[in-house]
C-alpha cells in the first residue's frame, strides 16, 4: 500500500498543469436522480434545540430490536437536503474540476426539483422523469440510504428517445472524452438501456477510444443471474471503450460470489487481489475497489493500491464513494497510472467528508500539499 511525500507532490504538479487541459475535456453522465434528506437519528433531546445522537448503526438496531411486541417512537432530523443520486453528485464533482458534464436522468418533470438547480448552472442538466428520494441515516459506523424510487420505473430508453432525443445522446455518447451510466441496482431497465446502446449507437461510434464507467452501486437485492448479465454487457462496451468498474468493499465481495471466487481477505493485499481477479474474469480495461481507508485499481499489467486521508469523523459521508469515483475518473481522462488516478480519487473523498464540498483541482492539489493527518 502506497502514499508517499513523493507521490502525493507528484500528483499535485500533475493536477496543476492540468487544470486548462480538463477545461476543455466533456463528460456524459447519467441516468439516475435523488433528493438526498442527511438524517440524524436522535437519542435524547435535551431542548428544543440540543440532541444527543444516535451514534452508531448497532445503536439503532439495538432500539429497533427492543421495540419488538411492543412500539417505538425515533425521531429523525434532518440536517440537510441536497441533490443526490450516484450520476448526479458523481456529475456534480467534474464539473467541479472544470469538465464539461451533460447530464441526463431523473431530476423532476417537467420542471426540476430545487435541489438539482445549482448543478444546473454548473452541467449542461435535462431531465428525463420525476427524481427518486432517499432518507441517508448517517452515523459514526456507517449509514443507511432508505430509498423511495418507483419513480426509477421511467428511465428507460423509450423516455430517454422522447424526453431528451435519440440524436443528441447519440451525439454525446459518440463525442465525450468520459461516458458514465451509474446506479445500475435502482434503474430497473438499465441493463435494457445497455443493451440498446449496445445495438443502436456502438455500430455507429467513430475515433479514438474513450473512458466509459460503471457504478452498480449495491446489488445486493438483484439476482446473480441478472448481475452476472450486467457484467456481460459492461464486457460488451470494452470492445469500444476502456471500461472502468467502481465496486466499494461490499459489493467486490458480491461480486467475487456472483463470479465464483472464493474471496475472502479484507486486507490491503486481499482487496488488491480480489480487483485483480474481477478484473480478468470481466475482461475489462479496470476495476476499481474502495473501502473507507484505501483503494485498490486493477488493470491487465497495473495493480496499485493507496492509502486515503481516513477521516474518523466526517462532516457527511453520504457521497463520498461518487466523489471518489470521479476523482479516479478525472486521473483516467488525464492519463494517469492507477496509483496517480487512486491519489485523486482518495484525495476528492477526502476533501469531500472533512467539507461537503466537491473541490476543484486547486483545492485538489493542495490537500495534496497539505496531506491531513487525520
Amino acid at each position: 500500500m502506497i502514499n508517499s511525500p513523493e507521490l502525493r507532490k507528484k500528483c499535485a504538479q500533475e493536477l496543476l498543469s492540468a487544470i486548462d487541459r480538463a477545461g476543455k475535456m466533456a463528460a456524459f453522465v447519467g441516468l439516475d436522480g435523488f433528493v438526498d434528506e442527511i438524517i440524524h437519528m436522535v437519542d435524547s433531546r435535551q431542548s428544543a434545540k440540543s440532541f444527543t445522537r444516535i451514534p452508531t448503526i448497532t445503536k439503532l438496531a439495538e432500539r429497533i430490536g427492543a421495540a419488538a411486541n411492543k412500539s417505538a417512537n425515533i425521531e429523525m432530523v434532518t440536517k440537510m437536503t441536497k441533490l443526490g443520486g450516484n450520476g448526479p453528485i458523481m456529475a456534480n464533482a467534474l464539473s467541479s474540476f472544470g469538465i464539461k458534464v451533460t447530464y441526463v436522468g431523473a431530476l423532476g418533470y417537467p420542471n426540476l426539483h430545487p435541489v438539482f438547480q445549482e448543478f444546473a448552472r454548473r452541467a449542461d442538466v435535462h431531465s428525463i422523469c420525476e427524481a427518486a428520494h432517499t432518507d441517508a441515516l448517517e452515523f459514526e459506523d456507517g449509514k443507511l440510504m432508505l430509498g423511495k424510487m418507483t419513480q426509477l420505473n421511467d428511465v428507460n430508453w423509450a423516455n430517454i428517445k422522447a424526453n431528451y432525443g435519440e440524436a443528441k445522446f447519440a451525439d454525446k455518447f459518440n463525442k465525450c472524452a468520459l461516458v458514465g451510466f451509474v446506479n445500475w441496482t435502482m434503474i430497473p431497465y438499465m441493463s435494457e438501456i445497455w443493451e440498446a446502446m449496445q445495438k443502436e449507437l456502438c455500430p455507429k461510434l467513430t475515433g479514438p477510444r474513450r473512458k466509459m464507467f460503471f457504478d452498480l452501486a449495491d446489488p445486493e437485492k438483484r439476482s446473480a443471474k441478472e448481475i452476472a448479465r450486467a457484467l456481460k454487457l459492461m464486457k460488451g462496451f470494452e470492445k469500444h471503450f476502456d471500461c472502468i468498474l467502481g465496486l466499494n468493499e461490499k459489493e467486490g465481495f458480491e461480486i467475487a460470489e456472483v463470479l465464483g471466487l472464493d474471496m475472502k481477505d479484507h486486507s490491503a493485499e486481499g482487496i488488491a487481489a480480489l480487483a485483480v481477479e474481477i478484473q480478468k474474469q470481466v475482461k475489462i480495461n479496470t476495476v476499481v475497489i474502495h473501502p473507507v481507508a484505501f483503494a485498490a485499481a486493477a488493470s491487465k499489467d497495473d495493480a496499485q493500491v493507496v492509502k486515503g486521508p481516513f477521516c474518523a469523523k466526517p462532516m457527511i459521508s453520504t457521497g463520498a464513494g461518487d466523489h471518489f469515483n470521479s476523482g479516479f475518473c478525472l486521473g483516467k481522462m488525464l492519463g494517469f497510472d492507477n496509483a496517480m488516478s487512486l491519489m485523486t480519487g482518495v484525495t476528492t473523498s477526502g476533501y469531500y467528508v472533512r467539507t461537503a464540498k466537491s473541490p476543484n483541482m486547486k483545492e485538489l492539489s493542495g490537500m495534496l500539499t497539505k496531506w491531513p493527518k487525520e
